[in-house]
């Protein structure tokens, strides 16, 4: 870090509230930076007090750590118990995937070694006392560092200047430790009568030559040889197994016992450990005025994914160098939270996701012990097969082998069958509306859109939501197949795919749009009524989309619901003579069928309304009218919105059940979306955002899904469906972007098999072209 030439005259005194690694290394940093400001820092705790066992850093917060102090660093070095390999343990099988490298030192020696380091610059530190109230402190200091955790009294006495959100999660865990070092960082999974339970193990201090673990007189022992053990499991299993009743020392011998093969028949230790269930905390800012958080007091993230040190130490790192950049600390403050928040934001997308896919164990411990192990390892998305692959050949390569992958075969390039069609590969065009028909009628634009991405070597190509009838329209735009014209139309796009782009299969996704119609063309605003024309809508309930915006549908009555049922059946008549390959029936996105499953929007008290049963009464009806009119051996989807983002909407409950149902009545696959149900709805945006409830119901039911959802590389594609995550994935956006998406992750990856074949008048474009020129000759001497 360089400093400006004038630091702010006014930042002087700075106090530091809590003394974990993040608010001792911010300390050390401003002290070192400005050796003439007057530092105090409290911890309520005494020096050796810690609550925690092993840490975990990156290389990447090694190599901050390095540049900005390294006396810190080379202290840090000496410590270090370093190891590559990961170690998954279920039903008695071992897989080892190595190359992933870890760095990891006893809590109580990182803190030693800031200790130190504060005190040799001259830090204030005043342990065993509490910090003066936030408030005044903010009076006394020019800047105060909140760094006093995942309870943090600061962040509370100001919770309407910061704006925290904090979430509490369903499992519970306790840290412990085994007084001797694994070889590798460990999960193994414990099937008990009361459930399941997860270890998370790893090493964080190697014996020193000729010596066991030794113990200071009256104290804990010294963390010579040990390892950091977390036991996990949902809420309802830690209080059948009794844990709810458990002291600490009950606790730690029990959870010894249920893991002695792990520990050697070893016994485990606790200080002070107690039962924890994990708390998501989110802040709408961290700062204000001159008090900031940092670590746990501003962001958490669960500890599956080792990040809680790695981020408060991070922040520690920008603080310091934001205000040695910046004249003024409002400007500070703000390139800090600029700089930092992205990155956290990164993080906790995949901590949640790690956190969920521990908190959903139980249902993968059915899985390949292979395929198990890559789906734990892959978990958080920041692991891909991809790199997994680059770490560990041999180990990606069997379980690609357990997987059915032929030699040389990406996973998505394998087949897929689903009654009487096989899908050459496992990438769908996931249905886009454009918005560009007449009367319902599909031209030019939806050939040459629909062409283009059956010659790009998708598996399976949807059409956007066809309406089955003019009143089920979404916009003027939208397809339709209601009439002989359309159906016409139709066919020829169908025969154009079965011709030019000999097996890819081409589906077709039937819906009605309910309250949700009689709307403007996306690019002229969506959901937005037409400015004349506007035909009636019907609904489940008499409920505008956008109230005071949109208009109030008619409740279908009974005979409504049958002529909406008979619309769907001839529509599926209709899509049989046009030689669709696969019919899917949607029931997401808010729209007529959509409408009867949320209980957002589903307000009936008659034999369709209320309960879940009787919501799912009239969409399965509609199911059934479609499957008797579809020809048996071509196979039905249904694409369910899992959630509706919105609070007493859709649980994940519910989602199961609804695709339990609809299995039950014929259909071949899931495919699982999100949201768009109502227009208050807080999506959780990200990668793959979508996939876990996908994940879940595939490994709930046993039943085929297809995720969708921001996924938008190859790699991703690979990852799901080797994880047993998804069956099939559908892309959108990517497929816009890039109509021939499937054959360039092909070639990108190298495979020329009969997964992705290229058209044969598009052969000579199957290589990537040159991009300059590639014959100068090489540098070979430079003279001064």
């Amino acid at each position: 870090m360089t400093r400006p030439e004038s630091e702010p005259a006014t930042l002087r005194r700075i106090a530091v509230i809590g003394g974990g690694p993040g608010g001792l290394y911010a300390a050390a940093l401003l002290k070192r930076l400005g050796p003439q400001r007057e530092i105090t820092l409290w911890e309520r705790n005494a020096p050796d007090d810690t609550f925690g066992f092993g840490v975990v850093l990156s290389d990447e917060t090694l190599g901050g750590i390095e540049h900005a102090d390294p006396v810190v660093h080379a202290a840090l070095q000496r410590e270090f118990v370093r190891w590559d390999d990961i170690d998954i343990v279920h039903r008695g099988h071992t897989q080892t995937s190595g190359g992933h490298g870890f760095a990891a030192l006893g809590r109580r020696r990182l803190l030693k070694i800031l200790h130190e380091r504060c005190a040799g610059l001259g830090v204030n530190l005043r342990f065993g006392e509490e910090a003066p109230p936030p408030a005044q402190l903010a009076a006394a200091y020019d800047l105060v560092i909140a760094a006093d955790g995942v309870h943090s009294g600061t962040r509370d006495a100001q919770a309407e200047h910061f704006g925290p959100r904090l979430t509490t999660h369903r499992c519970r865990y306790i840290w412990l430790a085994a007084d001797f070092a694994l070889d590798a960082f460990r999960f193994e999974t414990a099937e008990t009568a009361y459930g399941v339970m997860q270890l998370h193990a790893y090493p964080f201090a190697r014996p020193s030559p000729g010596h066991g673990p030794s113990a200071r007189p009256g104290g804990p022992p010294d963390d010579s040889g040990a390892s950091t053990v977390i036991v996990e499991m949902r809420e309802e299993v830690w209080r059948a197994a009794g844990f709810d009743t458990c002291d600490a020392a009950e606790s730690t011998r029990h959870c010894a016992k249920i893991f002695a093969d792990a520990l050697g028949h070893r016994p485990l230790r606790s200080n002070n450990s107690s039962w924890l269930t994990f708390r998501t905390v989110v802040n709408e800012r961290w700062s204000h005025g001159n008090t900031v958080l940092i670590g746990d007091a501003a962001h958490t993230a669960h500890f599956s994914i080792g990040s809680g040190t790695k981020l408060a130490v991070e922040d520690a790192l920008a603080l310091a160098a934001c205000i040695e950049e910046h004249s003024g600390l409002p400007a500070a403050l703000a390139a800090y939270e600029s700089e930092r928040r992205p990155v956290v934001e990164s993080t906790q997308r995949a901590a949640a996701a790690s956190l969920r896919w521990f908190e959903e164990l139980g249902t993968y411990v059915d899985q390949p012990p292979r395929q198990f192990a890559f789906n734990l390892l892959t978990r958080s998305r920041r692991v891909t097969h991809d790199n997994l692959r680059l770490r560990d050949a041999s180990f990606t390569a069997a379980v690609e082998d357990e997987f059915g992958c032929a030699p040389g075969t990406p996973p998505m390039f394998t087949p897929l069958r689903l009654r009487g069609l096989e899908l050459r590969n496992r990438v769908v065009v996931s249905p886009m509306d454009m918005y560009s028909a007449t009367d319902g009628v599909p031209g030019d634009f939806h050939l040459v859109h629909l062409g283009a991405r059956a010659l790009g070597g998708a598996g399976l190509v949807m059409t956007e939501m066809v309406c089955v009838s003019p009143e089920g329209r979404i916009t003027p735009g939208c397809t339709g197949l209601y009439t002989a014209e359309q159906a016409a139309a139709w066919t020829r796009i169908t025969d154009f795919v079965h011709t030019g782009s000999p097996g890819t299969a081409i589906g077709i996704q039937l819906g009605h749009s309910g309250r949700k119609g009689s709307t403007k063309l996306m690019w002229e605003g969506i959901d937005q009524p037409l400015d004349d024309g506007n035909w009636p809508l019907t609904a489940a309930s008499p409920l505008p989309y956008a109230p005071g915006v949109n208009q109030v549908p008619r409740a279908l009555d009974r005979a409504g619901l049958a002529a909406v049922r008979e619309q769907f059946a001839s529509a599926a008549e209709r899509a049989d003579s046009c030689g669709f390959d696969l019919l899917e029936l949607h029931c997401a996105h808010g729209y007529l069928l959509s409408g009867f499953l949320s209980p957002l929007t589903n307000h009936r008290t008659d034999a369709y309304g209320g309960t879940l049963a009787n919501r799912l009464r009239f969409p399965l009806e509609v199911f059934d009218a479609v499957r008797e009119r579809w020809p048996d051996d071509r196979p039905m989807t249904v694409r369910i919105s899992a959630t509706d983002w919105a609070e007493g909407g859709m649980t994940d409950e519910d989602a199961i059940e609804v695709a339990r149902a609809f299995v039950a009545h014929g259909a071949d696959a899931i495919d699982v979306s999100t949201g768009q149900v109502v227009p208050f709805e807080q999506p959780e945006y990200g990668r793959s955002y979508q996939t876990p409830y996908a994940d879940r119901i595939r490994n709930t039911l046993c039943v085929p899904v297809v995720a969708v959802g921001a996924i938008s590389s190859w790699d991703d594609v690979n990852s799901l469906l080797l994880a047993g995550r998804a069956d099939l994935c559908a892309l959108a956006r990517p497929h816009l972007y890039d109509p021939h998406w499937t054959l360039h992750a092909a070639a990108d990856q190298g495979y020329t098999g009969p997964g992705a074949p290229w058209p044969l008048p598009y052969r000579a474009g199957s290589r990537t072209p040159p991009t300059g020129r590639t014959d100068a000759p090489k540098p070979r001497l430079t003279l001064d």
